[in-house]
């Protein structure tokens, strides 16, 4: 299997040499030259999440490198829970992939991504530095999974003042490997900084620069394994297929689910919920792709207004009207989270995030015919990593997993930057 850029270069690589990049040349973000057909059938046997990834993503690692390290980065990287618990019996039921390390989805693709690092890079002479822009998870995620990995340097971005503070403290506790740069500006301006760093052709060849954000293929292709192993047990059970709603911010973890069900895994609809950054609603409705700056919100991991990962959905569905029968996606307040925050714990006793409180809306909002399907809501992350949102909602404390109670014992450091590159290089290796 190959890879290639979205923007049309035509050179070829291994997914190796892609999760290395993580950026193609061109600025365009990789994608496979072919898709691999699957039925339900091919997966017979295979149980756990680890053994379906291994199934799922064998063909996108055929004669590259680590293929025969494959099923060995499952195992290592997909050892917690993902489970589907039912709310509702076969009519409403949570995803849940916020038992990893640091209490949120991201674990899952950062933690391959690393295993997968850890073997092409981690005896390089020089230093590997991973660049990682985060509204809040994924640089925790990504700094929990290269903690202490040798050969490996990981420089986490994130925008002053809009995470919250447990989250804030996940990406700046880590040992000497992991450089925490809190920035003067939103999510898109991080993001736009680590653009500009791969894209300077002087500095990539100054520091070896690789990519640790949704923009890895290398994260992207281990998130589509709870899709299909959480269809799958549904097709198993019923011989129907399962709908989805996601919460979704740069689109990485949505257009998971999008590629899972294109190889043909069992899924039905799929419905995106956004906060009030509207950038993809609003092209759904008019037609017209207009990127902007982002909104804060109480969902603050989602405050995207430039997500980078529409590049790939585009690639897939170059036309508005293809794109609407693929997705349907609806914005979600501020307001109408702390409404369902308060209301998913009044009838059913779960204390939700805010992201995952606007999957709920999504489905609150369904006209009744569709409330009857089987639908899977995607809780992205455990509502403790919220507590300064969720507890005043709730009155009442929300239970401390305990990976996170003992991340944040750990101490914190960071340092301040303005958004420019100047700013940034000192703090490459």
């Amino acid at each position: 299997m190959r890879f290639h850029s979205t923007r049309g270069n035509p050179e070829s690589i291994t997914a190796s040499e892609a999760i290395n990049r993580g950026l193609a040349p061109d600025g365009g973000l990789y994608i496979p030259e072919a898709w691999p057909a699957f039925q339900p059938e091919d997966f017979d046997g295979l149980n756990t999440v680890a053994e379906v990834a291994n199934r799922l993503i064998a063909p996108f690692f055929a004669g590259d490198p680590l293929e025969n390290d494959l099923a060995e980065i499952c195992q290592q990287a997909l050892n917690f829970p993902i489970p589907t618990r039912w709310l509702e019996s076969d009519r409403l039921a949570m995803l849940e992939l916020f038992h990893g390390p640091t209490a949120a989805f991201k674990d899952v693709g950062a933690r391959f991504l690393a295993a997968c690092m850890q073997r092409l890079q981690g005896d390089a002479a020089k230093p590997l530095n991973i660049l990682v822009a985060t509204s809040g998870d994924t640089g925790g995620a990504v700094a929990a999974a290269f903690d202490g990995v040798p050969g490996i340097r990981v420089v986490v971005l994130y925008p002053k003042g809009l995470v919250s503070p447990r989250q804030e403290h996940q990406l700046c506790c880590w040992g000497e490997n992991i450089v925490s740069l809190r920035v003067a500006g939103r999510f898109d301006d991080c993001q736009a900084l680590v653009k500009q760093a791969f894209n300077d052709g002087a500095l990539r060849e100054q520091f070896r620069l690789s990519s640790a954000n949704s923009i890895s293929i290398g994260r992207l292709l281990p998130q589509m394994s709870y899709y299909a192993h959480s269809s799958l047990q549904y097709w198993r059970e019923t011989g129907k297929r399962l709908n989805y709603i996601i919460p979704t911010g740069n689109v990485g973890n949505s257009l998971a689910c999008i590629w899972a069900r294109k190889l043909g895994l069992p899924i039905g609809e799929i419905r995106l919920a956004t906060n009030a950054n509207r950038t993809i609603p609003d092209y759904l409705q008019s037609g017209e792709w207009q990127p902007r700056e982002s909104v804060a919100t109480l969902a603050s991991a989602m405050d995207v207004g430039a997500p980078s990962n529409m590049e790939r959905l585009f690639h897939l569905h170059p036309q508005v009207d293809s794109l609407r029968q693929a997705i349907a996606v609806q914005s979600v307040s501020d307001e109408e989270i702390r409404q369902e925050i308060q209301r998913v714990w009044q009838r059913w006793q779960e204390m939700i995030c805010p992201h995952t409180a606007t999957a709920f809306k999504v489905w609150e909002d369904l006209p009744d015919d569709l409330r009857q399907l089987p639908w899977n809501l995607v809780a992205t992350a455990h509502a403790a990593k919220f507590d300064s949102i969720v507890e005043p909602l709730l009155g009442r404390q929300v239970p401390l997993p305990a990976a996170l109670a003992d991340i944040l014992e750990r101490p914190a450091r960071r340092h301040d930057i303005a958004p420019t590159l100047e700013a940034l290089v000192p703090f490459l290796a």
